[in-house]
C-alpha cells in the first residue's frame, strides 16, 4: 500500500489562504450588502409625462405625474404607463443589484435568486437534485 507524501507546510499555507479568502469575502459582502440597499433607479415613460424611482427590490418609492397627464382624463392608459415604467425601472435596478454583487456571486444565480427561483440559484440546471 503506497501512500503519498504529505506536505504539511503546504497544508497550513493553503488553509490559511482560504481562511483568509473567507474573511475578505465576509467583508466584502457587508459593503456590498450595503451599497445593493443603496440602489435607487428613476425611469421616465417615453412620453415624459411619469416619472417613477424605485428601490433595489424593485419598490416604488416616489411617483410623480406631470401634470400634463391631467389633459387626457384616461385612467386606465395612465395606469399602464406608470405600471409599465415601474417595471422598466425595477428590472433596471435589479440589473445594478446584480453588477454589484459579481465579484461574489455569479450573475446567473444572483438573477435567479432575486426571482425567487431557489433551485437555479444553486444548481445549474443540469447538476439539479431533481434532474435524472
Amino acid at each position: 500500500m503506497s501512500s503519498l507524501p504529505v506536505d504539511a507546510d503546504g497544508l497550513r499555507a493553503y488553509t490559511q489562504e482560504l481562511r483568509d479568502n473567507f474573511v475578505r469575502l465576509q467583508n466584502e459582502s457587508r459593503a456590498l450588502h450595503d451599497r445593493a440597499r443603496a440602489v435607487r433607479v428613476t425611469g421616465r415613460s417615453p412620453d415624459g409625462l411619469v416619472t417613477v424611482t424605485v428601490g433595489a427590490r424593485g419598490d416604488l418609492v416616489r411617483l410623480d405625474l406631470d401634470p400634463r397627464v391631467f389633459r387626457r382624463p384616461d385612467s386606465g392608459a395612465l395606469a399602464t404607463v406608470i405600471t409599465e415604467t415601474v417595471h422598466q425601472a425595477a428590472a433596471q435596478a435589479q440589473e445594478e443589484v446584480i453588477a454589484i454583487f459579481e465579484p461574489l456571486i455569479p450573475p446567473a444565480q444572483m438573477r435567479a435568486q432575486l426571482q425567487g427561483d431557489l433551485d437555479a440559484g444553486l444548481w445549474p440546471r443540469s447538476e439539479s437534485p431533481d434532474s435524472p
